[in-house]
């Protein structure tokens, strides 16, 4: 049975206010949640639930519309999460737009391993795979996802906050960078495959990797974030009564610090670091802490590693941020 023009135009505001319900609705109640857990104003358990229903609401717009995306198919993408990455919503929501938009969608979800996606796509055949993170410090292995997929002949699109601001990451892995929903669609529309060619090496990408600061900050972590911990408890006594709770907590703050560093070096940006140090200072401000409870961790690191030229001028700058000036005296 053949659809008439009366079906047509109600099939195609179904799409549009599905589209809406996702961009206009969704997206922005979840952006406003991270806001709000940020400023203290949500516990963790909180964000969770208010995620659950999001992605409920999501599954109700695909179930909703589907009627109405049958027919002629645009074409075929994978939509994944790379390796390491548990936020999943935001390629959720790409995934329904597209399909909304008339492509089929291969949603791979959260945590997706380099190999197994190379491997999906090329069984699936997709002209295309869209890849979201949030987690800076999930760029190297973004980088590797990205030229393995190119190395297969994909073109590669790129989202999400972790590829930095204006996607400057995303580019500089040579991928494109899509902001949204709507602009991923557009961008498709114009990608066309590049035919199989060997596998770039990361240093190709990024030549200021040949210093290996990058390669020692990362391969000596364990250690660095153990020293550190140790000059945090000499230069702050009071922290040797923390609970065990308290300990790990702090444990883990100093391991994000180390993992922040070495991404910046691999990015060569420091503002990058000093992005998250600032992030992490307002966390903490909501909840009571006082910033300049990082400095004896930056100062721990800045002697660790005072003969790397580039690390310490990124620990550099994110020390100065958190620096206040000099009081001057009263006349």
């Amino acid at each position: 049975m053949r659809a008439t023009p009366a079906d047509s135009s109600a099939a195609a505001r179904m799409r549009a206010a599905g589209e809406r319900v996702l961009l206009e609705l969704i997206a922005p109640a979840q952006e406003r949640m991270g806001r709000a857990w940020a400023a203290n104003d949500m516990t963790v358990a909180q964000e969770h639930a208010a995620t659950a229903i999001s992605e409920r609401c999501v599954a109700a717009v695909a179930d909703a519309t589907a009627p109405a995306v049958t027919g002629t198919c645009v074409g075929r993408v994978l939509v994944s999460c790379v390796d390491g990455e548990w936020h999943s919503l935001p390629a959720r929501l790409v995934s329904e737009v597209l399909r909304l938009r008339g492509w089929r969608v291969d949603y791979l979800g959260a945590q997706v391993p380099t190999e197994h996606l190379v491997a999906h796509a090329r069984r699936t055949r997709a002209q295309a795979v869209l890849l979201s993170s949030s987690i800076p410090t999930l760029l190297p292995g973004a980088h590797n996802a990205i030229s393995s997929c190119q190395g297969a002949g994909l073109p590669v699109l790129a989202g999400g906050a972790a590829f930095g601001p204006q996607g400057r990451y995303a580019r500089l892995m040579r991928a494109e960078w899509a902001k949204d929903a709507p602009d991923a669609a557009a961008l498709l529309g114009r990608l066309t495959p590049s035919g199989t060619h060997a596998t770039r090496l990361p240093d190709l990408d990024l030549p200021h990797l040949g210093d290996q600061e990058y390669t020692m900050v990362r391969r000596t972590k364990l250690q660095l974030v153990k020293q550190t911990l140790a000059d945090v408890e000499e230069r702050s006594p009071e922290t040797r009564e923390y609970s065990q709770y308290q300990l790990e907590r702090t444990v883990e703050d100093i391991d994000f610090i180390v993992s922040y560093l070495a991404t910046a070096l691999y990015v060569d940006d420091p503002d990058l670091f000093t992005r998250f140090i600032t992030w992490t200072a307002d966390i903490l401000a909501a909840r009571g802490v006082p910033p300049r409870c990082l400095l004896p961790a930056l100062d721990s690191l800045l002697n660790q590693l005072k003969d790397f030229p580039r690390t310490v001028g990124i620990l550099t700058a994110a020390h100065t941020l958190l620096t206040p000036p000099p009081a001057h005296p009263a006349a």
